[in-house]
């Protein structure tokens, strides 16, 4: 690998990195707010992302054990944040989705962020953004792995 190359990846992880912790602070500032731990805001987030999942997927998606999936979902339950719901095409399964209400109060803090990373994507052409698409998912990618790797799932 060139020098010029060794630098430009560098630079990518040290603003990887940059990027993660102001990720993480974020995201801790919103559980805050909503009285939420870290984990319980982005398991919050799967389901906002992903719809409806099963106790097994919340497990599979976290790389958190089943036991301590339940009961993250008995505090969200608890704090009105998410409701369980019978399975519509198996009813000895539930499914775990985020209260319509609670959604509906947790956009406005993610408003500033939104607009502004859509402000940032009009600085560049299509293909650089399909460039950043492409990288984000295979730093995703990655992240993922890398969390089974630690948790042995």
């Amino acid at each position: 690998m060139s020098s010029e190359r060794a630098e430009l990846v560098e630079r990518i992880l040290n603003g990887s990195r940059s990027l993660s912790t102001e990720t993480v602070m974020f995201h801790t500032a919103i559980a805050e707010q909503r009285g939420l731990s870290a984990v319980e805001s982005k398991v919050t987030d799967y389901l906002a992302r992903l719809g409806p999942q099963t106790p097994k997927a919340l497990s599979q998606l976290s790389g958190l054990a089943p036991a301590s999936i339940t009961a993250l979902i008995d505090r969200l339950e608890g704090k009105g944040i998410v409701v369980r719901k019978p399975h519509p095409e198996d009813r000895r399964k539930v499914l775990i989705e985020i209260d319509a209400g609670m959604k509906a109060n947790a956009a406005p803090l993610w408003d500033h962020l939104v607009k502004s990373v859509r402000e940032a994507c009009e600085k560049y052409t299509d293909g650089e953004l399909e460039t950043v698409i492409r990288f984000l998912g295979d730093a995703t990618a990655i992240t993922h792995d890398s969390t089974g790797r630690i948790t042995d799932r």
